[in-house]
């Protein structure tokens, strides 16, 4: 068989690619209210869909939403009745600020020491450097 009959019958099994559609899109937090608490179920998830330590994100959420929070397996426990919505939107200004790249917009990100008490957000799609609290 001839190479380019074999790679044309490949590309007609595929069907049609869209190019449309980011490749990293923020996952929503999935929370309920169980007495005076808020757990969110998928915590865990988040956390390694965007890279990001458990102990990083729970702290962002305990100094932002000004309530105590303890994690339980895969899930985070908030210790106050608060609503999804209002977690998703701390969430998204979580994303903005400690995962994409201010320079290149990539999610391709990773918090670093850098020695002197602050943290730095290392690009490693473009090698952006940035502070961040």
């Amino acid at each position: 068989m001839d190479y380019n009959k074999l790679l044309d019958g490949a590309y007609e099994k595929l069907g049609e690619i869209s190019g449309e559609g980011e490749r990293f899109e923020v996952p929503k937090l999935l929370a309920f209210s169980e007495g005076n608490k808020t757990i969110i179920k998928n915590f865990q998830i988040v956390c390694e869909k965007i890279r990001r330590e458990p102990q990083h994100l729970t702290k962002f959420f305990t100094k932002e939403l000004a309530v105590p929070a303890s994690q339980e397996g895969e899930r985070l426990v908030l210790h106050r009745k608060l609503r999804e919505d209002l977690l998703n939107k701390k969430f998204q200004e979580y994303v903005k600020d400690y995962v994409i790249c201010a320079q290149c917009g990539k999610p391709d990100t990773h918090i670093e020491d850098s020695g002197h008490g602050t943290r730095m957000l290392i690009c490693e799609a473009c090698g952006a450097r940035a502070p961040v609290k």
